[in-house]
């Protein structure tokens, strides 16, 4: 069992460490809405890995087998990462204004979580990440049912904590985020997502081109 923790542990920290739009959506969305609404977000991709992983381990075969589907969630996750993007880029930096008493409306935490979700969720570079996963784990005969939990909980807890320290941090430098600053950043976001979106869409259509 701590074998199989450890090894979880260790694919955690090798997908924590991995920089897509996910990463800058978390960053942004501390410091622009502070680390309580990036955690929704946080929860938001935990959740989306871990109905992946319920997924994946029990049907991987029937994805492998089906790569139409792959293809229809990568142009999906495009338009739906292009929309983000365009969105993100006109949006206008906030100016953090003194309320003079008048309470400032804040996002709906809800949005937060759905925000997270969907970006994740629509991402097959996530799925083709957790179909691996699910691979490598059924090779292992080694591992009993147990086993399996203990990895995939190791591995989702420290990607979720590492989210959350990613969080955190940028909230701790949000004091020294001046507008021009948070514009700039708005548009790296929105940069970084329209790559991955037009990514999605060159790796649906190649995957369209091969079954033609």
């Amino acid at each position: 069992m701590s074998q199989a923790l450890l090894e979880g542990l260790s694919m955690g920290m090798i997908l924590s460490a991995m920089i897509g739009p996910v990463f800058f959506t978390l960053i942004q969305s501390s410091i622009e809405s502070g680390f309580r609404y990036a955690a929704i977000v946080a929860l938001g991709i935990f959740t989306s890995d871990l109905l992946y992983v319920v997924i994946t381990y029990f049907g991987v075969s029937l994805f492998v087998q089906n790569p139409m589907f792959e293809i229809v969630l990568g142009y999906f996750g495009g338009v739906v990462l292009i929309g983000f993007g365009v969105v993100t880029f006109f949006k206008k930096a906030p100016l953090r204004p003194n309320s003079g008493g008048i309470p400032i409306a804040k996002p709906l935490k809800k949005m937060g979580f759905l925000k997270g979700f969907g970006i994740n969720g629509i991402n097959p570079f996530v799925l083709l990440f957790w179909i691996s996963i699910a691979g490598l784990v059924n090779l292992k005969s080694d591992f009993r049912k147990v086993d399996v939990f203990v990895y995939y909980t190791g591995l989702l807890l420290t990607v979720f904590s590492i989210d959350l320290l990613k969080a955190y941090i940028a909230k701790q430098i949000r004091p020294l985020v001046t507008p021009k600053v948070m514009k700039n950043l708005n548009r790296v976001t929105a940069v970084v997502l329209v790559v991955f979106g037009m990514r999605l869409f060159k790796y649906a259509f190649d995957k369209h081109l091969l079954l033609i």
